[in-house]
């Protein structure tokens, strides 16, 4: 009860979290590691190597999204991770399952060229130089 004049406390609100329920990121990548450091760079390309007939069942559900995600053409691990709204570590590792088991196709990022040195340019320019007008 409260004092004659004073107002009833109001209950708190209670907190109902937007984000839905939590689930760990170890438990849907089933406590796997990640992949070495060069395997899926943020701009490796990847799609699916098989029809969605021949899916299996047995893949959870962030694997089938992936799978279904990459079914109409390449996308980079970085969009792959966007568009899951999984953090980067886990795409990472369900895409390792998911190639190791042969059904993703990935392409690796083309390599830096070297750096050209002043003294191989120059002997470019001597050489336009010396093409007849």
């Amino acid at each position: 009860m409260t004092e004659p004049g004073r107002a009833e406390p109001e209950p708190e609100p209670e907190f109902v979290s937007e984000a839905g329920e939590l689930v760990r990121p170890y438990v849907i990548t089933r406590g796997r590691d990640l992949p070495d450091e060069g395997e899926f760079a943020l701009i490796t390309l990847v799609t699916t190597a098989t029809d969605e007939q021949q899916r299996p069942q047995r893949l959870s559900p962030e694997e089938q999204q992936i799978l279904e995600m990459c079914s109409s053409g390449y996308l980079s691990v970085a969009e792959i991770a966007a568009h899951s709204q999984l953090p980067l570590g886990v795409v990472k590792v369900l895409l390792s399952s998911l190639a190791e088991g042969g059904y993703l196709v990935t392409r690796a990022p083309v390599p830096s060229a070297r750096p050209t040195t002043k003294a191989l340019l120059k002997e470019v320019l001597d050489g336009l130089k010396a093409l007849p007008v």
